[in-house]
């Protein structure tokens, strides 16, 4: 694994909710690196996983949704121009 590709990974996992564990992991992981610019095999696949599992399992905490029970407003301006658009 490339040094670009581990920050690429990390900071990609960043935006997730992780496990005590799973931080714990990543600083280790982070830390091997540094000591030996390089990672195991089996350290390289777990962080590949687990940033497959958080990207397709958790929805990025960082995009913003409407709170639970609220819909957003429709824009006027939409409903302006479907009026314009049929007369």
């Amino acid at each position: 694994m490339t040094k670009d590709r581990l920050e690429w990974v990390l900071s990609g996992l960043n935006r997730y909710k992780l496990t005590n564990g799973e931080e714990q992991f990543l600083k280790v992981a982070e830390n091997d690196f540094r000591q030996k610019s390089m990672l195991t095999d089996k350290q390289e696949e777990r962080l590949e996983t687990l940033y497959r599992e958080k990207s397709r399992l958790m929805p990025n905490k960082a995009v913003a949704l409407p709170p639970e029970g609220k819909r957003p407003e429709k824009s006027k301006f939409k409903r302006l121009v479907r009026v314009k658009m049929m007369s």
